[in-house]
């Protein structure tokens, strides 16, 4: 009988929007894997993330292995009015709620853009330490995020930190898939025991 492998504790590191750039490909490539993408969805995205880095506010954090390849990525920004999921997320809302829930959590967040684990590593906590760090020190009131409908592990994750229903069953243009919208006020609390 052979010992599993020793899992040596990931290292996470804030990119750069030069070292972002860089590894790319490889925060693609999990993105796809993680999402249940076909494959030419890399190609497709990558022009839009790399519009994102340019927003104010963008900051990534990377969780790496121990030979440096990224094992999760995470990344956001400040949202706001005229960005295309900014629109897509109040149109939903007036549609599902009203004007004064849109400006309740429209007014002052952070878009958590992206998230993603290897999905050969997840489950140890990796997305909750990437979460955690790419939130702390944000200045804004709300944090928002869109995942799909249904049970995962990221549905645990966003309720275990507090994550409430903002907009739920909504189709966001382009892709056939429900997805929910989740929220909660800024800062995080610290995590527990």
């Amino acid at each position: 009988m052979t010992a599993a492998p020793d899992r040596q504790e990931p290292q996470f590191v804030s990119l750069s929007a030069d070292e972002f750039r860089g590894r790319l490909r490889e925060a693609l490539e999990i993105y796809v894997e993680a999402m249940r993408y076909p494959p030419g969805t890399a190609e497709q995205r990558a022009p839009m993330w790399l519009t994102h880095v340019l927003r104010e506010g963008w900051r990534c954090v990377a969780a790496l292995d121990a030979h440096g390849a990224l094992l999760g990525i995470a990344y956001g920004y400040r949202g706001r009015p005229g960005q295309w999921w900014h629109e897509q997320v109040r149109r939903g809302l007036l549609k599902a709620r009203d004007e004064e829930t849109a400006q309740h959590w429209l007014t002052d967040y952070f878009e958590l853009t992206e998230i993603h684990v290897r999905p050969n590593s997840q489950g140890a906590g990796i997305g909750e330490e990437l979460l955690r760090r790419l939130l702390d020190g944000v200045g804004h009131e709300h944090v928002l995020l869109s995942t799909p409908e249904g049970p995962s592990r990221a549905w645990q994750l966003y309720r275990r930190i507090g994550f409430s229903d903002v907009l739920r069953e909504y189709h966001f243009a382009g892709d056939p898939r429900a997805f929910a919208v989740l929220g909660r006020a800024l800062p995080l609390d610290e995590p527990g025991p």
